[in-house]
């Protein structure tokens, strides 16, 4: 029950989300400066990175599976409203519920098959280009990732249910004429 007047309580899982989205922000940052330290050491100094293209593609992969998680939670993935927009509040949070139960089904089973890969990666021994890395860790890293999207969906799922009002509302956009 939220304090009178005060800020809203703090639950365990908010705490998991907020560090779900850092996690898939440092990965953006990450990313980031491997591009643009392999682009400087490139085009001034005539130097690359070794693995800097592996490196780059595997971060790649982990940042876009944690962000899946992010992005799912908070219902700011591409969305078509189209039928949504023109239907009744309870039509809308039916809808959000069996869309989230679709995505849901859908992250726990590409889950499983990621699960798959990462085994199959370190069991054939895949190895990066220059360095001779194994490439398993950053797969499993990514399904770290899925998981915890798997996770955050059932949370949003739990939430759209029985506790809508602790659902962040999607932000709006506004069109200046």
């Amino acid at each position: 029950m939220p304090n009178a007047g005060g800020p809203a309580p703090r639950y365990f899982a908010d705490r998991f989300i907020d560090s779900i989205e850092w996690i898939a922000a440092i990965f953006v940052g990450v990313v980031a400066a491997d591009v643009f330290i392999s682009i400087i050491l490139r085009y001034f100094f005539n130097v690359s990175i070794p693995d800097s293209y592996d490196f780059g593609r595997l971060l790649l992969g982990i940042l876009i599976f944690w962000g899946i998680g992010a992005t799912s939670y908070r219902g700011t993935h591409i969305t078509v409203d189209l039928l949504w927009a023109n239907v009744s509040r309870a039509w809308q949070r039916a809808i959000d519920v069996f869309a989230t139960l679709v995505l849901l089904l859908i992250v726990c089973v590409h889950t499983w098959t990621l699960y798959d890969k990462v085994a199959a990666t370190r069991t054939d021994n895949v190895l990066t280009f220059d360095l001779r890395l194994p490439t398993w860790p950053f797969f499993a890293l990514a399904w770290f990732g899925d998981a915890a999207a798997v996770v955050l969906i059932a949370i949003r799922t739990y939430r759209l249910l029985f506790h809508p009002e602790r659902l962040a509302p999607p932000p709006q956009v506004q069109v200046i004429e």
